[in-house]
């Protein structure tokens, strides 16, 4: 099939978005039967979004508190109401989208699952359970523990604070990683609750990928790539409380 255009990045946020014309949509469509990985990609930006709305949705339906009265302008402020949460999802929208690339990716979900998900999680368990030596370096050395281990990874790294999602750093540690280097970044819940993330470089180049879901047993893994590097946040939570932290973390690597 020869298309009218070829398929940009618009087209395909619009797609997801079910904002294209019937001749163009059933275009993309033909398109994404012949590139699975993007079409992958479509799926996971739409579950993002579904999330978003989720999350925000209800406070369409919130009352209003019970001192304000609004006699007269009562669509104004319905108005400003949804206009706020449209907002918010339109920022939704966006962190999901920045993560897609305009072209399809290399990056296979095999290599992915081995070089990066499978380790993460592996370590994820092996050291959350530690009392006495769950880290190599405290989180109280921050700057000595940026410099160690962005040495031995040669790549600058960044270590996100996930202090609003209520998790203090515990430490780092410097992990082999199939054929690489990587490192962990440990967090704690005042109630013992652990997470971790993964930083690793990779074989997959330069081309940003969605945010990916997955488990291994009982440990969910939100993983994606950006630039060099390769991320997995990991934790015993919800999918819904992990993405939340995963897009905290995005934003402040970027």
């Amino acid at each position: 099939m020869s298309y009218n255009a070829p398929v940009s990045q618009t087209d395909l946020q619009a797609y997801a978005d079910g904002q294209l014309s019937p001749m163009r949509r059933r275009e993309v469509e033909e398109y994404l039967k012949k590139n699975p990985e993007m079409a992958s990609m479509i799926e996971d930006y739409k579950n993002i979004n579904d999330a978003v709305h989720k999350y925000f949705d209800p406070i369409l339906e919130e009352p209003l508190p019970a001192q304000i009265t609004v006699p007269v302008h009562s669509n104004r402020l319905k108005l400003l109401r949804v206009a706020a949460v449209s907002s918010w999802l339109a920022l939704g929208g966006v962190i999901g989208w920045q993560l897609h690339p305009a072209t399809v990716t290399l990056t296979t979900v095999d290599m992915l699952t081995a070089h990066l998900v499978k380790p993460a999680a592996f370590a994820h368990v092996i050291y959350t359970p530690e009392v006495r030596h769950p880290v190599e370096v405290s989180g109280k050395e921050h700057e000595h523990m940026v410099k160690w281990l962005s040495k031995r990874l040669k790549t600058m790294l960044q270590i996100p604070d996930l202090r609003d999602h209520g998790y203090e750093l515990v430490g780092g540690r410097l992990l082999p990683s199939t054929d690489r280097m990587a490192a962990q970044f440990m967090y704690q819940r005042s109630d013992g609750v652990r997470i971790t993330l993964y930083n690793r470089r990779g074989v997959w180049g330069n081309k940003a990928t969605s945010f990916q879901f997955t488990k291994e047993k009982d440990t969910a893994v939100f993983y994606w790539i950006d630039g060099p590097l390769g991320f997995a946040l990991v934790g015993n939570l919800s999918k819904r409380d992990l993405l939340k932290i995963s897009e905290s973390v995005y934003q402040q690597l970027n």
